[in-house]
């Protein structure tokens, strides 16, 4: 939480970085021998660049969902809706990592928090591993 504001950012695996750059040198290798084909690889590649996520300005009382692409942020600013009420709890967050025949599953061990309104509809508003930091940000 930053001057009122509260970011959630969503990791990107490492792989999906490696994916990334493997397709731009094979999309300028393709462009160094003439052939177009490599434009398409290279504008592939910047898929694997985005990362989205949700930030709420407090002051102003505005939230939106965003991508971000190489630290600019695209999204549709939104009223901050009245808030009924706010949960904060443990979860186990996971993500697969795949290479040709094997495949792991990483889990880590994290806090969330949540805004609801309208009954059952959320913001994911907050995740951290820190207890003391969930609870500060949501208060």
């Amino acid at each position: 939480m930053k001057n009122n504001r509260i970011v959630l950012k969503r990791k990107v695996p490492i792989m999906r970085y490696v994916f990334g750059v493997a397709f731009f040198f094979m999309g300028i290798a393709w462009l160094v021998t003439g052939n177009l084909f490599g434009m398409i690889f290279c504008g592939m590649s910047i898929f694997f660049f985005n990362k989205d996520g949700s930030e709420i300005e407090l002051d102003i009382q505005r939230y939106r969902n965003f991508m971000e692409l190489f630290g600019i942020r695209y999204g549709k600013w939104e009223d901050l809706p009245e808030i009924d009420y706010i949960s904060v709890f443990s979860t186990t967050e996971s993500a697969k990592v795949r290479a040709l025949t094997a495949e792991a599953t990483v889990k880590n061990d994290v806090i969330v928090l949540n805004l609801f309104y309208n009954g059952n509809h959320r913001i994911k508003a907050y995740s951290t591993t820190d207890k003391e930091d969930a609870f500060k940000v949501a208060k």
